[in-house]
């Protein structure tokens, strides 16, 4: 197991917690049907409760509509923002829990084969084509995930490349240090932020699109900005790490172990599992031996951990650059 792979490694300071405040759903609603918004997004860490969240705000929609608070007929259909349950098969290490979703509609889950490797150009494109779907039924799209690249590439307007997948270039780069690739990177572009440079796998996304563009011409999406109430699902650090211990627990019951299994014989590589990182990570370092049971439980739990905190300080970097998220207890 290499130094990178291990918990503890680069993980940012923790981000001090927002206040939370009281969310006027059905204020928004009518605010959206006003034209003052084109969308709802309901982000949160992970454990923070953000789909149930989302699924109560589509719910209440719904309610509003029979009561005839706003146009018959109107309901809430919730776009996902996870990058990793947009793949079929991977459901236990996701958390997708389909069923909590009930009678809700919802999108972007389930699109994507296990082994591949779904983009955030495609995320952005498949976004839109939901976003206008949704809005030609009259109903109210509710963007809800985790995943801080997805949401600013759904409502920011990003113009993105479709740049296609180099993986011996790849395997190349991964045998470079970090310094080195920032070097690398910061030699044929100018670094505005630091998106490119937070992880290891989007640095060498970065250097993969800029080697990629110097010899080809890209097509770009054209997505607007859209005008985005933000919701936050805000809990405390202590009861955040103790629901990422319990779920953790639960899926390794629920058999989370069998599902990576059961990945691999279908011919699904290891390092293509390892490669989503988490649960799959973890889980397929201890299937292939590299750690025991009691490792892999410990150092995933801490992982996930970490990773939270990293959602946590993208989300207040959105703020930061100007980005107004209504923090709401759950």
């Amino acid at each position: 197991m290499k130094a990178k792979d291990i918990p503890g490694k680069g993980v940012p300071p923790m981000a001090e917690l927002p206040q939370a405040e009281e969310v006027d759903i059905k204020s928004i609603v009518r605010q959206y049907l006003d034209g003052q918004y084109e969308l709802i997004c309901v982000l949160g860490p992970t454990a923070s409760g953000k789909t149930g969240y989302a699924v109560r705000l589509a719910r209440q929609i719904r309610k509003m509509a029979e009561d005839s608070e706003i146009p018959a007929g109107t309901e809430g259909e919730i776009i996902s923002a996870d990058s990793r349950q947009v793949y079929r098969g991977m459901d236990i290490g996701t958390g997708k829990d389909l069923e909590e979703y009930g009678e809700v509609r919802h999108h972007l889950i389930d699109i994507a084969d296990a082994g591949a490797k779904y983009n955030i150009y495609e995320y952005q494109r498949d976004f839109e084509k939901a976003w206008n779907e949704i809005r030609g039924r009259k109903n109210i799209p509710i963007l809800c995930g985790g995943s801080g690249l997805y949401i600013e590439a759904a409502t920011m307007g990003y113009s993105l490349p479709d740049v296609p997948a180099d993986p011996q270039l790849r395997a190349e780069l991964e045998r470079k240090d970090t310094a080195e690739l920032v070097r690398m990177l910061e030699s044929m572009k100018k670094l505005h932020n630091t998106t490119d440079t937070d992880s290891r796998k989007r640095l060498i996304r970065a250097i993969e699109i800029a080697m990629y563009e110097a010899e080809h011409p890209v097509s770009r999406t054209a997505v607007l900005p859209k005008s985005t109430y933000f919701i936050g699902t805000l809990v405390s650090r202590e009861e955040r790490n103790a629901r990422i211990d319990r779920r953790l627990d639960a899926r390794l019951a629920e058999g989370m172990v069998d599902e990576v299994r059961g990945l691999l014989a279908r011919g699904l590589k290891a390092e293509d599992l390892i490669y989503y990182g988490l649960e799959y990570k973890f889980v397929t370092l201890y299937i292939t031996g590299v750690l025991s049971h009691e490792e892999m439980r410990k150092l995933l739990a801490i992982a996930i951990h970490q990773f939270a905190k990293r959602q946590m300080t993208w989300f207040r970097g959105m703020e930061r650059r100007g980005v107004r998220i209504h923090w709401t207890a759950v």
